[in-house]
Order: C-alpha cells, then sequence, then structure tokens
C-alpha cells in the first residue's frame, strides 16, 4: 500500500480516534452509564485532569461524544456517546472477547468470571 493510500486507509483513520492511552476504557465506561468527569477517574489513579480533560475534547472533536451543559451551572456537565460513539459498541465487545477467549491458561479469569463478563458486557452493549 503506499503512503498516499495508507493515509486514507480506513483501520488507520479508525485507530485515530481510539488510539489515545485512555479513550477505549472511557468509552466503555460510557456504556456502562459513567456520564461526568469526577466519575471517569474513578479507579484510575493515574489519569490527571488535565489528560482526562484533554481526551474528552479530543474525542468531542472527533464526534463520539457530546459535552452536554446542564442550564446555567458549568460545572454540570455530562458526556454522552453520539451515534458515531454508540457504533463502536462491536469494537468494544470483541476487544473484551478477545482477552477472554485467548485467556486459554485461566491466568486472569476463570471459566465462570469468563462467562459473567462476557454476558454483562453482552447487556450493556447491546440491550
Amino acid at each position: 500500500m503506499t503512503e498516499e493510500k495508507a493515509k486514507k486507509c480506513p483501520v488507520e483513520l479508525a485507530m485515530g480516534m481510539i488510539n489515545k492511552k485512555w479513550v477505549i476504557q472511557l468509552l466503555r465506561d460510557m456504556f456502562f452509564g459513567v456520564s461526568r468527569f469526577n466519575e471517569f477517574k474513578e479507579g484510575k489513579p493515574n489519569l490527571s485532569n488535565k489528560v482526562l480533560s484533554n481526551c474528552l475534547k479530543e474525542m468531542e472533536l472527533n464526534g463520539l461524544i457530546e459535552r452536554i451543559v446542564d442550564g446555567d451551572d458549568s460545572s454540570n456537565i455530562e458526556y454522552k456517546l453520539t451515534e458515531k460513539g454508540l457504533a463502536l459498541n462491536k469494537v468494544i465487545y470483541e476487544l473484551a472477547m478477545f482477552s477472554l477467549t485467548t485467556d486459554i491458561d485461566n491466568k486472569y479469569y476463570s471459566e465462570e468470571d469468563k462467562r459473567e463478563i462476557s454476558q454483562i458486557f453482552e447487556k450493556q452493549l447491546f440491550d
């Protein structure tokens, strides 16, 4: 593939939107109901306010999320997946399934955990 065509490769274009360190985790969180700045930080001690803010702005610029300010209170901001962001449900599901199905030795998950996690992701991403 030539360099010019590689710039237009759909895989590279998609990866350009989701390849930042926290994007996939933030999208996953949004599918699981997280919508506010401080909620995104829960369980992510290495995620600074500055990085989170920049990541959310870039996700908004890429059309994956929208920022909703509730009335006059600029501190009451929610983030919502757009149709484009919602379309990543299959990608996130497949990433989760990849981890579960390639954990052949049950190094990270027991078989029971795998079934349970699979059901949770399927419910959240496809209901």
